[in-house]
C-alpha cells in the first residue's frame, strides 16, 4: 500500500499559455535554463489560431518568460511541438503544420471535418539562442509514404499524423515517435498506426536541407494494436545493449510495447504492455503513457511509465497519474524492462480533471510537467516519492 501521498497539482507552478495549453515539453539548456514548448490558443483544443510557442525559466520552472512564438497564431494550425537539443546547443522542434491552410477535411462525423490541426506537413524550425528566437526558415521533413497514407480519404495526397513526447539520442542518431491516422471520426482518429523518424546526422549538421531522414519500421505497416484500430502517441527509451523499447496508447484498456534490436529497422510483435515477461498487463485507457530513461542523478539507467492504472477504454479517467519504476533484465533475445508497483505521483482535487502529456526533467532532482489543456504546471517530486518506484 503506498505509504507517500501523491503530490496534488494545484500546489504546482503555472506554466504560462494563451488559454488552451497541451504537451509543455521541455529541455534542460547547457546554462542551466529550461526551455518549454507548448501548443496554445485562445480557443478550445483545434480552434483556429492553434499554433507554438516556447518560454525560458531560470530557475527550474518557477517563472517564466514571455511567450515566443515559434508559429504565429495568424498563420496555418501548428501543433504538437517537439523539442530536441543537439550537442552542439542547437534545439530543434518538430510539428504538425496545416501547410495547404486547408479549411476542413474529409471525416466521418462534422466535429473531424473541422479539426485541420493533426494534418499537413511535418515541419521543423531551430533555435541557436536558447529560444529567445526561432528560424524564420521552415522545412519540412520527408515522411515515406505508407499503406495507411493510401488508404485516407486523399490517397496520401494529404497526410494525417501527429506525435507526441519528445525525440532521444541513440547510437549518434536521433529518433521521434508518431503516428499516422487513416481516418478521422469516432474519437477524432479512428484509425492510427505508430512510426518513428530516424536522423543520423542531425546532431552534427548545421544545413537543415541536409538533414537525411529515414521512416521506420522498413516496410508498408507501422506499429499496431493486437485488438482494436488504434495504436498511437508512441513514446521510447534506449537500453544499454543498444535496443529499442517503445509504449502506445490503444483502446483496449491496455497499452502496447515493443522492442527493436536493429535500430528500429522492425520491431518485437505488439503485445499489450506487461510488468515482466509472463506477468501480469498493465492497465491504462485512451492517454499518454509516457516512458523515459533517467540519466543522471542516483536512478541513472532506470526508466519510469507514466500511466493511470485502470482499463479504461475511452479519453477518460487520467486523474490521478502513476509511475512505474523499471530496471534492465536480461534475456535470451537481449535486454528488457521488469517493472515495479504503482505508485500514484500527481492528483487533482476535481476527479474529472485529466492530468496528461508529462515531461520529465532531471536537474539535481525529478520535476515533472504536465497539463489540464487549460493550466499546464511543474511540480518538484519529493526524493522519497521517487524512491518508492524501486522498492520491493
Amino acid at each position: 500500500m503506498q505509504t507517500i501521498p501523491p503530490i496534488e497539482i494545484e500546489t504546482g507552478w503555472i506554466i504560462p499559455s494563451e488559454g488552451y495549453c497541451d504537451q509543455p515539453y521541455a529541455v534542460k539548456q547547457a546554462d542551466g535554463t529550461w526551455l518549454c514548448v507548448m501548443t496554445t490558443g485562445a480557443g478550445n483544443e483545434g480552434c483556429r489560431g492553434q499554433h507554438i510557442v516556447s518560454a525560458r525559466s531560470a530557475d527550474k520552472g518557477r517563472t517564466w518568460s514571455n511567450l515566443v512564438d515559434i508559429e504565429p497564431a495568424d498563420g496555418p494550425e501548428a501543433s504538437w511541438a517537439m523539442p530536441f537539443i543537439t550537442p552542439g546547443g542547437r534545439v530543434y522542434v518538430f510539428y504538425t503544420y496545416n501547410a495547404q491552410n486547408m479549411r476542413e477535411v474529409v471525416a466521418d462525423d462534422e466535429y473531424s471535418r473541422h479539426r485541420v490541426d493533426t494534418l499537413g506537413e511535418y515541419a521543423l524550425k531551430y533555435s541557436d539562442d536558447g529560444g529567445k528566437t526561432w528560424s524564420k526558415e521552415r522545412w519540412h521533413i520527408p515522411v515515406r509514404e505508407t499503406e495507411i497514407d493510401r488508404r485516407n480519404p486523399y490517397k496520401g495526397k494529404v497526410r494525417f499524423f501527429w506525435g507526441v513526447g519528445k525525440p532521444i539520442e541513440h547510437a549518434g542518431a536521433m529518433l521521434l515517435g508518431f503516428a499516422k491516422v487513416g481516418r478521422f471520426g469516432e474519437g477524432f482518429m479512428a484509425e492510427t498506426e505508430s512510426w518513428f523518424l530516424k536522423s543520423d546526422n542531425i546532431l552534427t549538421e548545421k544545413d537543415p536541407v541536409k538533414i537525411r531522414w529515414q521512416t521506420l519500421p522498413e516496410g508498408d505497416r507501422g506499429l499496431r494494436s493486437p485488438e482494436g484500430p488504434i495504436a498511437e502517441e508512441v513514446n521510447l527509451a534506449a537500453l544499454s545493449d543498444g535496443s529499442l523499447f517503445c509504449t502506445y496508447r490503444t483502446v483496449a484498456g491496455h497499452p502496447c510495447h515493443a522492442y527493436s534490436r536493429d535500430g528500429g529497422r522492425s520491431w518485437t510483435r505488439p503485445e499489450f504492455m506487461t510488468f515482466h515477461p509472463g506477468g501480469p498487463l498493465v492497465d491504462h485507457p485512451r492517454a499518454a503513457n509516457f516512458v523515459r530513461k533517467l540519466t543522471e542523478g542516483p536512478y541513472a539507467g532506470k526508466f519510469i511509465y507514466w500511466f493511470h492504472n485502470h482499463p479504461g477504454r475511452g479519453y477518460k479517467g487520467r486523474n490521478p497519474a502513476f509511475l512505474l519504476g523499471g530496471t534492465e533484465h536480461d534475456s535470451p533475445e537481449g535486454k528488457v524492462i521488469h517493472w515495479g508497483k504503482p505508485v500514484a505521483i500527481l492528483k487533482a482535487s476535481d476527479p474529472k480533471t485529466g492530468i496528461s502529456y508529462p515531461d520529465f526533467i532531471w536537474d539535481d532532482g525529478l520535476y515533472i510537467t504536465e497539463t489540464q489543456k487549460t493550466i499546464a504546471r511543474v511540480h518538484a517530486i519529493p526524493v522519497q516519492l521517487l524512491r518508492t518506484l524501486w522498492m520491493p
